[in-house]
């Protein structure tokens, strides 16, 4: 081997290991509510990563550096109407760009309800979103965030997965020393997300896939977020756009007023144009200037 290439074959190491990324399992003790099947998990790389049959739920580990960190880390919970995730496009992307503004971030791969290794299907989403919280809060120090600086970001049905943990926090048995800790965000960042499980406002797909084609009331209910908005949900940033043709705009504002009636500190953007699933909307004029408004948002927080 020629030296060039020795030296070449080391900067393609360092540069490949500087840009990687620690990837956790969530339940290294035994994944809860499960059960071993002959399910595979699968994954299309397209023009997203999309992600199906989630076996093993994990967290992908995205850290600025040191120099730049603010002390904020997000959990992200990529959308997908519960049936996949898009992984990169509302996940890996939306980590790296919180990267640049200081924001520690944490890529949630959860389980989906319909998945046959799922034992109860409607749970299996907020018992991975709350382990996530814990995860990241009893990580504190190693990760250099702030233990009260942790909040929750989701897409669409992933949108709906943070409502959830926003609202049903302490839903659930705490069964070890993680889950003794707190699962409650300090914030909340809900991203064209689905919010009740009414119709005719919800997804329908979402609905279907969490809770069934024929839900019982009592589940309709308990998913429907915005009933269970009091003066403890941590303070929310929404955004929707009017023309949403899947998951309709009512959904952020049914959210916004139960906010406002209870006096928690939120903020709301409706663009009137967007569709759904614009992720960064990068290129779409000044839908994509809603990163921008999301920071100021987050500097306003104590």
């Amino acid at each position: 081997m020629t030296k060039f290439l020795f030296f070449t074959l080391c900067f393609l190491l360092t540069v490949s290991t500087c840009f990687s990324q620690e990837i956790i399992p969530l339940w290294p003790e035994g994944i809860p509510n499960d059960q071993e099947t002959n399910e595979t998990e699968t994954r299309e790389n397209g023009d997203i990563v999309w992600i199906e049959k989630v076996q093993k739920p994990t967290l992908e580990i995205y850290l600025p550096t040191k120099k730049n960190a603010t002390g904020r880390a997000v959990v992200i919970c990529p959308g997908g109407g519960y049936r996949g995730l898009a992984y990169d496009w509302e996940g890996t992307d939306i980590a790296k760009y919180l990267n640049s503004k200081g924001i520690a971030a944490f890529v949630l791969k959860y389980r989906l309800p319909k998945s046959k290794d799922v034992i109860s299907g409607y749970n299996a989403p907020l018992h991975d979103a709350q382990r996530a919280i814990r995860l990241v809060r009893q990580n504190a120090e190693k990760w250099n965030v702030s233990k009260d600086q942790i909040g929750v970001m989701g897409f669409s049905a992933g949108g709906h997965l943070a409502s959830t943990l926003g609202t049903h926090y302490d839903q659930g048995e705490k069964s070890n020393t993680v889950d003794s800790l707190s699962a409650r965000p300090d914030f909340m960042v809900l991203i064209y997300p689905v919010i009740t499980m009414k119709a005719p406002t919800t997804h329908g797909g979402s609905r279907n896939n969490l809770i069934g084609e024929k839900p019982k009331q009592e589940f309709i209910d308990l998913y429907s977020n915005e009933l269970y908005v009091n003066k403890n949900t941590p303070p929310t940033f929404i955004l929707h756009s009017s023309d949403d043709k899947s998951v309709p705009v009512e959904n952020s504002i049914l959210f916004y007023q139960a906010l406002q009636r209870e006096g928690v500190y939120s903020e709301i953007h409706i663009y009137p144009t967007g569709g759904h699933g614009f992720s960064l909307a990068i290129g779409q004029g000044h839908l994509q200037s809603w990163v921008e408004r999301l920071w100021d948002w987050m500097d306003s927080l104590e």
